[in-house]
């Protein structure tokens, strides 16, 4: 397990992040890569962090739980980069996606969430 992997997120939990991910892509607006998402979240912006388990070196992400949980935004863990960029709209693999506005989808962050906040404890 990747030294910035706070918690276990399950099947369904991942499944919807990528789900969010997507819709935000399509009808919202989100940040993608480990600089641009530090940069929402440093500012406050980001409504939800997504990250990939599978970045190497660890240390891109090592900060990210510990920004998040300063700055009180809930985040979530995929296990693929590559599907994390596929959800994002990229050919290419990407490490983090911030999602800044959800467009039409409030609800399914809401709802990761609340999901999110059982895995943790």
């Amino acid at each position: 397990m990747p030294i910035y992997v706070k918690f276990q997120t399950n099947k369904e939990t991942q499944d919807l992040a990528y789900d969010i991910v997507e819709k935000a892509r399509d009808n919202g607006k989100i940040s993608k890569g480990a600089n641009e998402v530090t940069k929402q979240v440093e500012r406050g912006q980001a409504k939800l962090v997504v990250m990939a388990e599978d970045v190497t070196p660890e240390e891109v992400l090592a900060h990210m739980p510990i920004l998040c949980e300063e700055k009180n935004i809930p985040y979530a863990y995929v296990p693929s980069k590559q599907e994390l960029g596929n959800s994002a709209g990229l050919l290419v693999g990407t490490s983090a996606v911030a999602i800044i506005d959800s467009g039409k989808n409030k609800a399914g962050i809401e709802n990761i969430t609340k999901k999110l906040d059982e895995l943790k404890k």
